[in-house]
Formats: C-alpha cells, structure tokens, sequence
C-alpha cells in the first residue's frame, strides 16, 4: 500500500497502526451498520450501547421478539427499527441466509443485502469491511471516506471520477484505505 500510493503511504507510516473493531456476527455488524446509517460514529456508537443495554443480544431472535417501539426507544427512527425487526424475522422464518454471503463476491454480497428492507449500498460495504473482512473495499457512499480523501490530497472537492481513480490504486488493499482514511477525517 505504501509503495503503491506515496502520500497515503506516508500518513499510514505517521498514523501508525489503526485499531478497528471487528463484528464477525453478521447479523449484529448488519444492525450496527444500520444503526451507522446517515448519523456519526459517535452518535452511532451511543445507541449501540443503548441497544445492547436494554434490549439484551443482538440477534435475529431477540430482535423479533422486540417490538418496533423499543427498538426504536433506543434512539434510532422508526423507519431503522421496523428494517431491523423485519431482517430478524426473515432470518427467523429462513428467508435469508447471512452465512450463505461468505460464498459470495463482494458485488453479490451487495446486490444480495440490497434486497432488505432499509439496507442499501453503503450499509452492505459497511458489512463487507466491518464483519466479513473483505480486503478490498472502498464506499463513495462514506462520506468521511471522501473527506480523509480530500484532505489527504489537499482537495476542495471530490469528484466521483477522482474518487474512482485513488479507489483503484488502493486495490487490492482498499479496505485498508478506508480504515487509514476515516482515520485521516477525524484529524
């Protein structure tokens, strides 16, 4: 990565190891990402804990057993509460599969993920990165992604095309991209 790209190489060299935290249990990191979605990490993070303090376990059955009112009393809208609730109970009734998605490439995990209620392409990278560990992903739909992009390269916007560019001289290493440049947004 660093030979590959010399200006995100070195503020990999300045930043020094980044620590992330891995959501294996596809189904808890598909509700984490959900909960992420258009709000901060931090923001984000909150309701996380919220969630598991009052409602216990995320898991399909737990979910469903939760009525759309508490999930959302949690501190998400209600629109994200009945997505999560519905997922749960497609996974319950056997509707989807989400160990199935390792079989998957990325672009099917996408397209798969895309068909739920309330999931769309971003929500499904964020799986991808976060829980599956998949190597190479980098999410225009991030947008503290194109900010660490930005302000690595000292730019005042972003074009999707400039965009596609830097995300194809990451690869094969992108998520590892993605990771350095949320990083680089919150300097």
């Amino acid at each position: 990565m660093t030979s590959v790209d010399e200006t995100l190489g070195a503020a990999i060299t300045r930043l020094g190891k980044v620590e992330r935290i891995i959501m294996p249990n596809l189904f808890a990191a598909l509700v984490n990402a959900i909960v992420g979605q258009l709000i901060s990490a931090k923001a984000a993070n909150t309701i996380w804990v919220r969630m598991q303090e009052r409602l216990g376990e995320i898991s399909p059955s737990n979910m469903a057993k939760q009525t759309a009112e508490q999930i959302k009393s949690c501190g998400i809208t209600m629109k994200k509460a009945i997505c999560i609730k519905s997922i749960a109970e497609s996974i319950i009734q056997g509707e989807i599969q989400l160990d199935e998605l390792h079989s998957l490439s990325d672009e099917e995990v996408i397209k798969k993920l895309m068909t739920l209620k309330g999931v769309g392409k971003w929500t499904a990278e964020m799986l991808l990165i976060h829980a599956m560990e998949r190597p190479d992903v980098v999410s225009w739909g991030d947008i503290a992604i194109r900010r660490g992009m930005m302000k690595l390269y000292g730019l005042e916007a972003l074009s999707k095309e400039q965009f596609d560019s830097y995300r194809l001289s990451y690869s094969p290493f992108g998520s590892v991209a993605s990771i350095y440049l949320w990083t680089l947004s919150m300097e």
